[in-house]
């Protein structure tokens, strides 16, 4: 376990906290003025290894040349000239912190990240994070990386938290609903809400259908029926092209049976932990690995089925109260488009003239209600 404290005056700014894999939903802007949770768990804490925050160039101000050795093959909206590295926790992990509200920026509902950190260590005054908390934005703070040092923390058994083994992740690891009920900002009497498919998983589809096209070469991709075909089916079917020999992506990782031969890329769960994809062994150990967030995953490869909950009271025993289904979405599942666009344009494949053009026309896809 670490804590982090001040680079100027060495004071303590964090709880202690275990380093867990950086959600594919950190940078997710989802809707107008809607009310998102915490993005970390408490006691956690993720490094973003690229550079994110103020201050921005917009891409026609980068040089060919660098965006290539930052790893970025097709434009994007703007490129970050802040250091790598940043650190995300919950905001109720913090600790010897003032906020300094002029810097905040946003003010929509909340806080934005502005023109640079806006929370100041409370010893000394050196600004040294970002707290987030404006509408369509997960909440969090942002620690600065040039600001912030992480030092280790002695713990019981001075062994940390294990890594745990993918066994112990199916068994004990939540899966992610895919649908869960939306609030707008400042809801009076939580009434203002209505049932949606999950931020999480609009932003996990995103990059795991950037992949997808990737591996695609150009030809169409099938994928399982379920959830999987809700998720992905209808972009993949409008976004390549139908007249060749389709590449078959199949369900793979802890608990399902191996993919055979025939699978062209493994849908299979990251560690949430370490962050490193399931790998298959057997023949296809050389699919091509398309990640999901292992609760999101969990639930693509063994939904849970409405279960009735236990009666209590006279009912006799055994009997089941028939509780309703959650609502279903009002519309088709689309993957985020921001996540989507990240992903894509840091993949070497985005080079090519046919995603390429994919990412050119994105705004016409988004409004066609693919995204």
């Amino acid at each position: 376990m670490f804590v982090f404290v001040c680079a100027g005056c060495g004071a303590g700014l964090t709880v202690p906290l275990s380093q867990v894999e950086l959600p594919v939903h950190a940078h997710q802007k989802y809707g107008n003025g809607i009310q998102l949770p915490v993005l970390m768990e408490p006691g956690t804490f993720a490094v973003e290894p690229e550079p994110w925050g103020p201050p921005w160039r917009r891409w026609e101000e980068v040089a060919p040349d660098e965006a290539a050795a930052r790893g970025i093959h097709a434009p994007v909206h703007a490129v970050s000239d802040g250091p790598p590295g940043a650190v995300v926790i919950a905001p109720g992990d913090a600790r010897g912190t003032v906020l300094v509200p002029e810097e905040g920026g946003g003010y929509c509902c909340g806080l934005d990240w502005g023109d640079g950190p806006n929370m100041a260590c409370e010893a000394c005054g050196l600004p040294v994070a970002s707290r987030i908390d404006d509408c369509s934005l997960w909440q969090a703070v942002w620690l600065a990386p040039d600001a912030v040092l992480r030092l280790p923390v002695a713990t019981a058994d001075d062994a940390g938290p294990a890594v745990s083994s993918w066994a112990e992740l199916l068994e004990e690891t939540r899966a992610t609903p895919p649908v869960e009920p939306i609030a707008r900002w400042a809801a009076v009497c939580e009434l203002d809400h209505w049932w949606s498919w999950s931020p999480r998983w609009e932003a996990a589809a995103g990059r795991a259908l950037a992949h997808l096209l990737a591996a695609a070469d150009g030809r169409p991709v099938t994928v399982p029926d379920g959830l999987a075909a809700e998720v992905f089916r209808r972009a993949l079917d409008a976004l390549l092209p139908a007249d060749r020999p389709a590449r078959r992506a199949v369900l793979a990782g802890p608990g399902l049976p191996a993919p055979g031969a025939d699978a062209d890329m493994v849908l299979v769960p990251t560690h949430p932990q370490t962050g490193e994809p399931w790998s298959p062994d057997g023949p296809a150990a050389s699919a091509y690995p398309v990640p999901l967030p292992f609760g999101i995953w969990k639930w693509m490869a063994f939904p849970e089925q409405h279960l009735g909950l236990p009666m209590s009271g006279t009912m006799p025993d055994g009997v089941l109260r028939d509780d309703p289904p959650a609502p279903r979405p009002h519309r088709l599942f689309r993957a985020d488009s921001g996540t989507f666009h990240r992903t894509l344009a840091r993949l070497p494949a985005a080079r090519g003239p046919r995603l390429r053009e994919i990412l050119e026309n994105l705004t016409h896809h988004v409004r066609a209600g693919l995204f």
